[in-house]
């Protein structure tokens, strides 16, 4: 499998290089142009003009020639950033590839382990850190409106809307249980990026994670009691060194980095999109890979719901704030932070907390549909524009 898609990468490199190399079109017409400039001087010694006259007319053309600028040649970090604008605007196809290759061969992912995992959550919000400044943060929470409606759409209308599908698609106790813890736990991390990608308010978006993530502590086993009747038990201490650890610590060290390194944030800043599309594709693959038979067990049946979950928590999220009155770029921050949920948190809940093993499997199914509907969006935002004051 790695042989495999390291020849086909080598076998495409020729491809992609070609494509910045001048065409052969391109250097055949530059020298007829040039024939066809020194025709005339030609004709005109032949037609009896002197030799004073045709030089000083051939340097003319010559200085003409000479003036016209000559097509500039993208440098190698050109190179690299177009190629990098083309690969985040690929980011939906990225996640359906390492999915598909997760589901094919799981154990190709064996080596992402629990240290590698919290790595790139880490690497992922430090790509986010060093856009940030502590004014950004200030300007959120001079309106805290807009976290106050998020955390309402995440822990009101997502739990409803996830127990209104499962009953609708007639799903068994154990995945209906599954389904409610889904739409009960907190924004995922992985919402910065897309909402960085969608060109929305990340300091926003950073602060709704982080209000969701602690509002689990309470609000998810109180949703789970309400709607299901049954309690689960959340480790408070737990969640909150996490959120810290994975979170708030590397946003702190990109912010300052920000602050006392500008030239070297500068210099690394475009590289911060490309570190966060890896790092996301890599977390959904392996969070895939563990739980890939029991995803293939459930079938459409399952897959169906838990994408309407995602989806329609997406344009919700985004309409009814823009009905509200809120602007372009906050509804669409809010959008993705109502649509991607915390996947994984919530199937180590199942794992810990719901005895039947069948209620693991929508959190696993919803870390793939997740990451797709939220890049989705970000990638097509991220071709509007938006108007300024939005």
């Amino acid at each position: 499998m790695k042989l495999s898609i390291v020849s086909t990468a080598l076998l495409c490199l020729p491809a992609l290089t070609s494509g910045f190399a001048p065409s052969s079109s391109n250097r055949q017409s530059f020298m007829v142009q040039q024939q066809q400039q020194a025709v005339p001087s030609v004709n005109a010694l032949r037609a009896g003009g002197s030799k004073a006259s045709v030089a000083l007319q051939m340097s003319t053309e010559t200085a003409a020639v000479a003036e016209t600028p000559a097509p500039e040649k993208m440098t190698l970090f050109e190179m690299y950033t177009k190629a990098a604008d083309v690969a985040t605007n690929l980011f939906p196809l990225w996640t359906v590839l390492f999915t598909g290759i997760a589901l094919k061969s799981p154990t190709s992912f064996d080596w992402f382990t629990t240290d590698y995992f919290t790595g790139a959550l880490a690497a992922l919000m430090l790509s986010m850190g060093i856009t940030l400044t502590p004014d950004d943060f200030v300007a959120v929470a001079k309106e805290p409106k807009s976290v106050g409606v998020q955390f309402t759409l995440c822990y009101a209308m997502m739990p409803i809307l996830a127990l209104f599908l499962g009953k609708a698609f007639k799903l068994e106790p154990a995945l209906l249980a599954g389904m409610v813890l889904v739409g009960s736990i907190n924004g995922g991390q992985a919402s910065n990026l897309c909402t960085y990608i969608a060109k929305g308010n990340v300091a926003m978006s950073v602060l709704m994670t982080t209000a969701t993530t602690i509002g689990a502590i309470f609000m998810t086993p109180l949703i789970c009691k309400l709607l299901l009747g049954s309690v689960v038990p959340v480790d408070a201490a737990g969640i909150a060194f996490s959120t810290i650890q994975v979170v708030l610590a590397p946003i702190a060290v990109g912010m300052t980095m920000n602050k006392f390194l500008p030239n070297l944030v500068k210099a690394i800043l475009p590289f911060a999109p490309v570190v966060g599309v890896v790092s996301t594709c890599l977390l959904v693959a392996s969070a895939f890979a563990q739980v890939a038979q029991p995803i293939l067990n459930a079938g459409i049946s399952l897959q169906i719901p838990v994408l309407l979950l995602h989806l329609i928590g997406g344009l919700v999220g985004y309409w009814l704030p823009k009905i509200g009155g809120f602007g372009e770029i906050t509804s669409r921050t809010m959008a993705i932070e109502t649509s991607m949920k915390s996947s994984a948190f919530g199937f180590l809940l199942a794992k810990l907390h719901f005895g039947d093993y069948a209620a693991r499997v929508p959190s696993a199914v919803s870390v793939v549909w997740m990451a797709l509907t939220g890049a989705t969006l970000a990638v097509i935002w991220r071709g509007i524009p938006v108007k300024e004051g939005e």
